[in-house]
């Protein structure tokens, strides 16, 4: 494994956001043979995850690898959160699609746009787990960047982020969804249809009660009236 003296985008000992992975650093530019060619890789050590991943230096860009960003839009992302979201499907299914898609994209507008929706979205309705999971990874993967962009400490962009989603007396700033609500449609199904189902066990269960008792007491009145022509 030969170390690079190509001339790359990104230089070692340098931070870079790889979307939807998280912060990384470059620690080391190489050149590797694979497959009888030579091939020149970046290393990057993501702390997020606690991860090394060896990515192709022609490759970075295809990736979404990119350079963190200068401090004015680090605040400018920032200051965004406040805004009002824009009208969004209320399936969470087609929504969490959506939102994964940026998530790809990974430039920091369109992270904080994630946080912004997902956050405001969850004042209103409880998030599914999967969607949970996507909202904490983006705001995760925000809190990171800008703290690298304004130097500041990531306890002290946690309280930022939380100021500019949820100022003292706001209120959800989600305007109508687009779409009816579909959130838990799957589920509800499943219990009216299990709910139908016990509702008639214990249906068939009285039924069957009901025509024990009315055999007993054709079986009553039969032994009466023998008893009668008997006494007769």
């Amino acid at each position: 494994m030969a170390k690079s003296r190509i001339k790359t985008e990104f230089k070692v000992n340098q931070q870079i956001v790889y979307p939807s992975q998280g912060v990384g650093k470059i620690t080391e530019i190489f050149e590797k043979e694979f497959n009888g060619e030579k091939t020149h890789y970046y290393k990057i050590y993501l702390e997020v995850s606690d991860m090394i991943v060896m990515v192709p230096v022609d490759k970075a860009k295809e990736l979404g690898i990119r350079a963190i960003v200068e401090a004015s839009e680090a605040r400018k992302a920032l200051n965004s959160l406040s805004d009002d979201s824009e009208p969004i499907t209320s399936d969470w299914k087609l929504r969490y699609q959506m939102n994964l898609e940026l998530l790809k994209k990974g430039s920091i507008g369109d992270i904080a746009q994630i946080v912004r929706c997902l956050y405001n979205r969850s004042k209103v309705k409880e998030l599914p787990i999967q969607e949970r999971k996507l909202y904490d990874s983006a705001k995760k993967l925000l809190e990171d960047e800008i703290a690298f962009a304004l130097g500041k400490t990531q306890k002290d962009v946690e309280n930022l982020i939380h100021e500019k989603l949820d100022p003292p007396g706001a209120t959800p700033k989600v305007k109508q969804a687009i779409i009816q609500d579909e959130d838990d449609d799957d589920d509800f199904d499943m219990d009216d249809e299990e709910d139908t189902k016990k509702r008639r066990r214990s249906d068939d269960d009285d039924d069957d009660d009901d025509d024990e008792d009315d055999t007993d007491s054709l079986d009553d009145q039969e032994e009466e009236d023998y008893d009668d022509d008997y006494d007769e």
